[in-house]
């Protein structure tokens, strides 16, 4: 299946499904400040003018590669109440950032994003946890939050787990049905 993107030539899903596990692999490997276009170029088989066709950066590359695992690995089925579905969340979550290659990524480029205004500035436009969270708190509270009532709902979701990963510990210790609980409380504050 081949995919236009822009001008040029057609983009091949299979090279860009090479190039987004080849930047998973090597940024376990190497690390973040050791990973490079040519080697993941070089491990995904294609030429560097591939990605440099698609990508800018490694860390456009690296954020395309954690989204495509997040949408997945974040994804919790709507079976059962509210709160139950946010602590399916809040479990999803903390996977995500401790054991998850696509968690990995996303936090080497939350460090690399301290230092480089250039990957903030990414980050930002594409707010993958908030968006995630977002999408489960909108659909159980069956009620279209406006904007801040809703960021306020991702913190209070997001932000204890959040903090536990990037601190070294294991968020699964948190109370996450007070956790979802709370974050119930915020919306309906908000409404």
């Amino acid at each position: 299946m081949e995919q236009t993107v822009g001008r040029g030539r057609p983009r091949s899903e299979s090279a860009r499904i090479a190039v987004l596990h080849a930047v998973d692999d090597l940024l376990v490997e190497v690390g973040y400040a050791n990973l490079s276009l040519k080697g993941i170029a070089d491990r995904a088989g294609v030429g560097r003018q591939t990605l440099y066709r698609w990508w800018s950066t490694k860390a456009e590359i690296l954020l395309e590669a954690s989204s495509h695992d997040a949408r997945h690995e974040l994804a919790v089925p709507e079976t059962g109440g509210a709160e139950e579905q946010l602590v399916a969340y809040l479990d999803a979550l903390g996977v995500f950032l401790t054991r998850s290659h696509a968690g990995t990524a996303y936090r080497a480029l939350l460090g690399e994003a301290q230092h480089d205004p250039a990957v903030a500035e990414l980050l930002a436009r594409n707010d993958l946890l908030g968006d995630s969270a977002r999408l489960v708190i909108a659909r159980v509270t069956e009620d279209d939050l406006p904007e801040p009532a809703l960021g306020r709902a991702v913190a209070t979701l997001v932000g204890p787990a959040f903090f536990w990963a990037l601190t070294g510990h294991d968020p699964s210790v948190l109370d996450r049905a007070g956790a979802a609980r709370a974050c119930l409380e915020e919306a309906r504050a908000g409404r």
